[in-house]
């Protein structure tokens, strides 16, 4: 059963909120300021943790393992080559004796450096550049040039950061992909060459080369609808936050675009267009194309996880019916956003202290997002109460633009059905959101629906009415979009409200303490980036050959027993992406054990520990720190140390 209780977390002291690398006082200063509580977090992390090349020295009881990240990093490379890397490149903090060792002597300036002074300079650059899009472009450039620059620059600033490197900044670089074109990264598919398909995946490596695979057809990116190739910037986008927040390999990742054509008109009629000329492929075509893609990726990497990102509503939730049952695979939009929001809902019912089995959910916007919560907590419910999913589906009710979703509504979707009510047993004349809310008296209100301020105040008063501590969850991106403000709700309902939302929001102040005293509520975001890394962290690891549902609950589980709520009603529901690290263990633990359970992990000798557990992950994860470079030569090197990692390949190969 699911109780408050259940969800304090037990944290092992020399695992709780650390962080392998530090962050110094310095980063604190720049074009942006960094709150007092922001800066205290990363200096307590700073103070708390061992550094990198202490650990080294060290070593672990799971240094064996082939994803260590602990001792030397073995590299065929030298002179420029090595320079032109950017995985091994270290720039101005090649030491004294990697200088020598790999024949860099007057390649470099003199001076060796640190990596955080690296980062100062870099942070200036960053804070020179005139705005977010020329920002994007700098971030964009340094990847390319060093990764692990790159990485600890976008870790020691990513509240900063965040909204540059993802949306909305990255929605705009894609917009622009066509016109900013410098130099290609990813692997781009084309339908009109179906034949070529698996030559092109080939030269990408070999099987064990590749973990995780993210793929978009571009048709519905971040909210700007359709951009055709330029698509493929999400799917690098999408692993950049991977690696940040989970710590995946950047060296065993690949982005992926399908080109199927475009119906964005712009690109069309644009001469600088890069991608296919013709309008978006439908039907046998396309789901042709999506096969030719997906089996070419097993066969030639059996082990890597694949991620559906920004596919169009039609497509989104049938290829991943499709495919769930087949391999691991796992889509943001329709699962990530419903794991989010449940961990949410948990940690609000912790503040109430009400089961999960009791509450009656409704769901305003029963888009791809919406429906996908519903599914999410309706399973929670069945798995709580110990009652079928369809039974469980009787406490949730899904609005949408003609009104609550009923058995006589039209054009209802095959998932959408499955909530609609029976005309006939809904007595009120009305299917409009104030009337579901008189009716039904939710516990929980979420919005999806893009349609700004539909959250109204009698709304939220009348929800009040019957619920002592409501949790309204108005999720609709960008902000001005959003269905209400944390403002609005905390004062309808005199600080009652427990809310999260779709972006960030400044905390709220009002007289809700004891007494009538001023106190300051904390707002949460719902951030997939909180779930989805820590997801495919326990699946890449555990090798884990499908994604389950309990799985998927496992994973709100562990977001939602991080959160700051659970000690203090005035913090937010969810933690933040300034410990998003640390929830990626948690999540990824409790991936596996739910895997594990299931019976669908095939990694030999995973602990089943917690604490052996966490630190076996821990040990996995890829983290942005020189390590040292240790010379091998090149008939003695793995691919990886010659640098061959998602460079090389040949076509031949393939039979």
């Amino acid at each position: 059963m699911f109780s408050a209780q259940s969800l304090i977390p037990r944290i092992p002291k020399r695992h709780a909120l650390v962080t392998r690398f530090p962050v110094h006082s310095s980063h604190f200063r720049g074009c942006t300021a960094v709150s007092r509580r922001q800066a205290h977090q990363f200096r307590n992390m700073s103070h708390s943790q061992n550094p990198q090349d202490e650990q080294a020295q060290k070593g672990s009881k799971f240094s064996h393992l082939p994803l260590s990240t602990s001792g030397p990093l073995e590299c065929a490379l030298k002179g420029t080559v090595l320079l032109n890397h950017p995985y091994f490149n270290k720039g101005s903090a090649f030491t004294k004796e990697e200088r020598r060792d790999f024949a860099l002597h007057g390649l470099l300036p003199p001076q060796i450096q640190s990596l955080e002074q690296q980062v100062q300079r870099a942070y200036e650059q960053y804070c020179s550049q005139p705005n977010d899009l020329a920002k994007n472009t700098f971030m964009t450039s340094m990847k390319e040039q060093n990764e692990v620059l790159f990485y600890r620059l976008l870790h020691d600033h990513l509240d900063e950061m965040f909204s540059v490197v993802y949306t909305p900044t990255e929605g705009e670089a894609i917009q622009n992909y066509s016109r900013l074109f410098r130099r290609p990264e990813g692997v781009f598919l084309n339908i009109n060459d179906m034949d070529s398909v698996k030559r092109d995946l080939a030269q990408w490596g070999k099987p064990e080369d590749i973990d995780y695979i993210v793929v978009t057809d571009g048709e519905e990116i971040l909210g700007i609808g359709d951009q055709g190739c330029g698509g493929i910037l999400i799917s690098i986008a999408k692993l950049v936050l991977m690696t940040i927040c989970g710590g995946i390999h950047p060296n065993r990742v690949l982005p992926v675009v399908l080109d199927c054509g475009t119906n964005n008109e712009e690109l069309l009629k644009d001469d600088l267009y890069l991608g296919l000329r013709q309008k978006r492929a439908r039907g046998d075509k396309y789901d042709d194309f999506v096969e030719t893609f997906i089996k070419a990726a097993r066969e030639l990497y059996p082990r890597a996880y694949i991620h559906f990102e920004d596919f169009g509503l039609d497509n989104a939730r049938r290829l991943l019916e499709r495919y769930r049952p087949q391999m691991p695979c796992f889509n943001d939009d329709v699962q990530g956003t419903g794991c989010v929001t449940l961990a949410a809902i948990m940690a609000g019912l912790h503040i109430s202290k009400q089961k999960l089995s009791d509450v009656r959910m409704v769901v305003f916007g029963a888009g791809t997002a919406g429906v996908g919560i519903a599914d999410h907590v309706r399973d929670a419910i069945a798995a709580d109460a110990d009652i079928s999913p369809e039974e469980a589906g009787k406490q949730i009710w899904l609005i949408d633009k003609p009104g609550l979703l009923t058995t006589k509504s039209e054009s209802l979707s095959d998932a959408q059905k499955k909530y609609a009510k029976s005309h006939d047993d809904w007595a009120n004349e009305k299917t409009d959101l104030l009337a579901v809310i008189k009716e039904v008296k939710p516990h929980i209100l979420v919005g999806t629906s893009t349609k700004p301020k539909s959250f109204t105040e009698e709304v939220v008063r009348e929800m009040a009415k019957h619920v002592e501590r409501p949790i309204i969850l108005p999720l609709s991106n960008p902000t001005k979009l959003h269905e209400a403000v944390p403002e609005d709700l905390l004062n309808w309902t005199d600080g009652k409200a427990l809310v999260a939302t779709g972006s960030p929001f400044d905390p709220v102040k009002g007289p809700w303490g004891k007494d009538g005293k001023e106190i300051e509520i904390d707002v949460a975001e719902c951030n997939n980036s909180v779930v989805f890394p820590g997801i495919g962290l326990g699946s890449v690891l555990s090798r884990a050959n499908r994604v389950t549902d309990k799985m998927l609950m496992a994973a709100s589980k562990g977001v939602a027993e991080m959160g700051p709520a659970l000690r203090d009603d005035t913090a937010p529901l969810l933690p933040g992406v300034d410990v998003v690290r640390d929830v990626s263990v948690r999540v990824a633990r409790r991936v596996i054990l739910a895997a594990m359970e299931e019976g669908v992990v095939e990694e030999k000798d995973v602990p089943t520990n917690e604490e052996d557990l966490d630190e076996w992950i821990r040990e996995q994860m890829w983290d942005p720190v020189y390590r040292p470079l240790k010379y091998v030569e090149g008939n003695k090197a793995s691919r990886g140390a010659k640098g061959d990692l998602r460079v090389l390949g040949n076509p031949n190969d393939v039979e």
